[in-house]
């Protein structure tokens, strides 16, 4: 039975160091494979697992659970919108408001951001912006079930935003920005589309210490939310030079025990860790 280990996830590519460009991309198509998986029930050789996504209600029940989600939380969304994917909850920092306009990079099935829409009610909204067509669509479908009138979905890049100057309050996001090969722009685009005042409440995978080139050029481990994930100091630059302030990562020494799972014996776990990592834009 998987425990939603991330090396089920099809490999992004040679392993040797790819372009910005063919990093996307290759990020981009394993992705898709696994919107596609966790639609047919198609498995990627690990039996009970779809590319580190299963349709075991009780597996991933126990995935999120891990995470920090309440089972409560889980019977609030529509099934198949809790994939599994995350390293954390970062709605559980995000204190979100009524008539808030929160954005979720990389949002996948969904999950976060029906989790976000009854916090902010009526009079608020929910953005989710996803790369990959194939999730686009599966959770444009959850909102439909869910009957989520204040969520919308996007297609388009962390890197550039489908998302005007100034609009919204609050950033959300889940293991996806250790994917970007650009996370400084990353960052500037956070700051562009966010209100004066607004704030960042991301959980994510930071390395303590710097990889093994071995790790870093691994295709699996980069899918896997490891590989590239970037060091502690260096993300709070990419973060000061964005222009945020208040800027707080917070690792969890207690993640290593689930991302040993990730990558069972590569000793991974060694280097990198989940964090919370929170900023505000300041008010000018």
């Amino acid at each position: 039975m998987s425990d939603g280990k991330r090396t089920d996830l099809p490999v992004v590519g040679s392993g040797l160091a790819v372009s910005a460009d063919l990093h996307r991309k290759a990020v981009r198509g394993a992705y898709e494979q696994v919107a596609a998986a966790s639609n047919t029930g198609d498995c990627c050789g690990v039996e009970s697992s779809c590319c580190g996504v299963s349709d075991d209600v009780a597996i991933n029940t126990l995935i999120s659970t891990r995470l920090g989600y309440s089972e409560e939380d889980l019977a609030n969304v529509p099934s198949g919108a809790d994939m599994g994917l995350g390293c954390g909850n970062p709605r559980a920092i995000a204190s979100l408001k009524a008539g808030e306009t929160v954005l979720d990079l990389g949002a996948g099935g969904g999950f976060d951001c029906f989790l976000a829409s009854p916090e902010v009610g009526e009079e608020g909204h929910v953005i989710g912006v996803d790369m990959t067509p194939e999730m686009l669509s599966k959770a444009r479908q959850n909102a439909e079930l869910g009957r989520f009138a204040n969520v919308e979905f996007r297609l388009g890049e962390i890197e550039y935003l489908p998302v005007a100057d100034n609009t919204i309050d609050v950033i959300i996001s889940n293991c996806v920005i250790n994917l970007s090969p650009n996370k400084a722009q990353v960052f500037r685009e956070a700051f562009r589309v966010l209100k004066p005042g607004g704030r960042l409440a991301i959980s994510d995978v930071v390395a303590t210490i710097e990889l093994p080139e071995e790790m870093r050029n691994d295709p699996q481990l980069i899918a896997g939310c490891m590989g590239n994930a970037s060091l502690i100091e260096e993300l709070e630059g990419f973060m000061s030079e964005a222009g945020f302030v208040d800027r707080r990562i917070e690792p969890k020494e207690s993640s290593r025990e689930f991302i040993r799972d990730w990558a069972p014996g590569r000793g991974v776990e060694d280097y990198v860790v989940s964090a919370t990592i929170e900023a505000i834009k300041p008010v000018r």
